[in-house]
């Protein structure tokens, strides 16, 4: 296995009367470049056959929008309880009609706004739209519209420090960038999603592009939703998935 040196650099930042270390993560591809062993790539190839396996099943389904329907929202509602929202998909539809669900109604804003921020990133995408920074902020004030985090700029980058884990900087369990350097490394990221400095394959482009946006941070709130909304966007801007099937 080869041993890959740190992909970014520390940067000393002063918060609160303390200092603390922002990790900076490096513009992807990564340096040295992923070395292709026989059973990586043996890997890789079974992911593919997989994901072929699975696109191929929509044009099986006797209704494919009706089993989108619900399907985009059970993703929904899985990937908001990562984020600790007690909202089921059963509450989520109630909602949906008007009627009175039997949590919190901020839980279920919270998973309609994410059902409503995919459905409009796939709007724009078949489109013609590119996915870009425009696009990610858009879907991001979407997201963050109504409920909790609606008071968390939604639709634009960080202009403060934020932190993971701990109650500050200083004993966080990791300090995503500088707010001054947000807009330069989530630059670099779109310039990889569009195969600049050179092509990347589209599942590997995924895998790297959620890494590097998580480690970015770019937003105040909402950075776990959006990331896990890059993957299906991105399987589906590259015509690996016709539609967003893989959660």
């Amino acid at each position: 296995m080869m041993k890959r040196e740190l992909q970014g650099r520390y940067v000393t930042i002063s918060t609160v009367g303390e200092e603390a270390r922002a990790f900076v993560p490096a513009p992807l591809p990564p340096q040295p470049p992923i070395e292709w062993t026989p059973e990586l790539r043996g890997k890789f190839d079974q992911a593919l056959l997989a994901l072929g396996r699975l696109d191929s099943i929509s044009t099986f389904l006797p209704d494919i929008s009706l089993f989108l329907y619900m399907y985009v929202r059970k993703e929904a509602v899985l990937s908001s309880m990562i984020e600790g929202t007690q909202s089921s998909l059963s509450d989520l539809l109630l909602f949906e009609l008007d009627m009175e669900p039997g949590v919190p109604m901020d839980d279920v804003r919270e998973v309609s706004n994410y059902v409503a921020a995919l459905d409009h990133g796939l709007k724009r995408l078949a489109g013609g739209f590119p996915l870009s920074l425009r696009l990610i902020k858009e879907m991001h004030s979407i997201l963050l519209a109504r409920g909790r985090g609606s008071n968390q700029t939604p639709g634009q980058f960080r202009r403060t420090q934020n932190w993971i884990g701990g109650t500050r900087p200083g004993n966080a369990a990791f300090v995503p960038p500088p707010a001054d350097q947000v807009m330069e490394c989530m630059g670099k990221l779109e310039l990889f999603l569009h195969d600049q400095p050179e092509p990347t394959p589209a599942l590997l482009k995924a895998a790297l592009a959620h890494v590097q946006f998580e480690t970015i941070h770019p937003f105040l709130d909402g950075n776990g939703r959006l990331g896990r909304l890059l993957i299906t966007l991105l399987l589906c801007e590259q015509k690996v998935l016709r539609e967003p099937l893989l959660s």
